[in-house]
């Protein structure tokens, strides 16, 4: 039996989506495993976390981050403050440091490929399936 124009066109466009689906998926995962394993310094900028610099200078020269802390607290004992900004300081410094610490740790290139990985794999789990039924559907209604 003959089947409607409408059913035809949308087989044959969810398996061409399917398959544009399972296409991107996989350049995607290729291009991954290129700049991993070939291209290692293709998305080295990633790495690159440049600080920003501090508003103060120091004797003609650009304050660094060591420069800063150490006037903030300097500034904590001399200057005339109040116990709550006292505490306040204090407390900035304490997770200054730790926001320090947890940036060292933190890797934004493994967690960018992380991000690539799971959207090309996403991508091919969407696309395998809806080619597959689609394309099926379509050889066994021509086999008919």
């Amino acid at each position: 039996m003959k089947q409607p124009l409408i059913r035809t066109i949308y087989l044959y466009l969810f398996t061409l989506i399917g398959l544009v689906l399972i296409t991107i998926g996989s350049v995607n995962l290729i291009n991954l495993g290129l700049k991993r394993f070939i291209f290692t310094k293709a998305d080295q900028e990633l790495n690159y976390n440049l600080k920003p610099s501090f508003p103060m200078t120091i004797d003609g020269r650009a304050a660094t981050e060591e420069d800063f802390i150490s006037a903030v607290e300097k500034c904590q004992e001399k200057c005339d403050l109040t116990s709550e900004q006292k505490q306040q300081i204090a407390s900035w410094l304490k997770d200054y440091k730790i926001w320090q610490e947890q940036e060292k740790q933190f890797d934004y290139l493994a967690q960018q490929r992380q991000r690539e990985f799971s959207l090309a794999l996403a991508l091919i789990i969407v696309g395998l399936p809806l080619y597959l039924y689609h394309w099926s559907t379509i050889k066994r209604e021509t086999k008919d």
